[in-house]
């Protein structure tokens, strides 16, 4: 059993990890912005202990740390990922100096790991699978603040011989994604006999469900000694969006057609975007194991048994 402190567990990955780590026997603390929505954590919120602090506040954070004393540390708290969240100042207070707060933080009390999330957009456009040493050509702000997480993260690792690890992370899906991305507005559309507008439908992802995701983070964090380390966490595969819907019209029943480019595409919409994870393959053992057709039905049963939920997903979606 670990003292675990996630941040950003309000979030779609953080709130799943933060149930993975309880149901492996975990201590489990979440490192919460003060204004944080509770839907997510909801469920299990009597099973873990809550810390409210500011991570651009060095002292707050300073502060909570030492009363913590985590001896793993997830770092998943970010802003900049979702098209309303465009402020500049607040993508690199958040993801930047953040960073640099807790992890400054963390050396202080000292830990076993500290695994931070990163991003694939750190690659930017590329015609291929990039490596985790490919040049990186970051394709927005928060692309930029990441990789400069990532930078950071590894520098630390390096001059102080601590283990921190970055994990970068491809399309994550499943359970309590955020409501107005794909995978959700698709499903809670065709629960209801329609399909939502669509960009090009050769736009693709590498979607990774989020259960492989979380199983990263445990494996990252229990190799603990590859100091700096950066891996690839994606499944290798990339899925277009023609074959998305093609897999959701199966799965709903839907007769609904289509209309491809009723919605205009996104200035990170790409036709390649797909992961090389050789390396967390080789040096941690991790492997894919839900493949995006199975997820796919996951995550509608999920909305299934939960009415609740998708009405919540639904009125935002209103």
């Amino acid at each position: 059993m670990k003292r675990a402190l996630v941040t950003g567990a309000s979030g779609f990955v953080g709130a799943n990890l933060a149930l993975r780590l309880l149901a492996d026997g975990h201590e489990v603390h979440l490192l919460l912005r003060p204004e944080f929505a509770p839907w997510r954590i909801k469920a299990f919120r009597d099973q873990v202990q809550l810390h409210r602090a500011d991570l651009t506040d060095g002292a707050a954070v300073e502060a909570l740390v030492a009363k913590i004393k985590p001896a793993w540390i997830f770092h998943l708290a970010a802003y900049g990922a979702y098209s309303q969240q465009a402020d500049p100042g607040a993508i690199m207070r958040t993801n930047v100096q953040g960073t640099v707060n807790l992890l400054e933080a963390c050396l202080k009390t000292g830990f076993e790991a500290f695994v931070n999330a990163g991003s694939s957009s750190e690659y930017g456009f590329k015609d291929h699978a990039p490596s985790e040493d490919d040049f990186l050509e970051p394709n927005s702000r928060y692309a930029v603040a990441k990789a400069s997480a990532t930078l950071y993260c590894r520098h630390i690792a390096q001059h102080h011989d601590a283990p921190v690890t970055t994990l970068r992370l491809y399309s994550a899906y499943g359970p309590y994604e955020e409501p107005t991305r794909l995978l959700p507005t698709l499903i809670v559309r065709g629960l209801e006999g329609e399909l939502p507008p669509l960009v090009n439908p050769d736009i693709a992802r590498d979607f990774v469900h989020v259960a492989d995701v979380c199983e990263a983070f445990i494996l990252a964090a229990r190799s603990g000694q590859k100091l700096g380390a950066v891996y690839n966490v994606g499944t290798g595969v990339q899925t277009s969006l023609r074959q998305v819907v093609e897999i959701a019209q199966r799965a709903m029943h839907l007769s609904a057609e289509p209309q491809w480019g009723s919605m205009a595409d996104r200035m990170w919409d790409a036709t390649v975007w797909v992961a090389n994870n050789r390396k967390i393959k080789e040096e941690l053992g991790w492997k894919p194991t839900v493949n995006f057709e199975e997820g796919f039905n996951r995550m509608l049963d999920w909305f299934r048994s939960d009415p609740a939920m998708l009405s919540h997903y639904a009125s935002v979606l209103k």
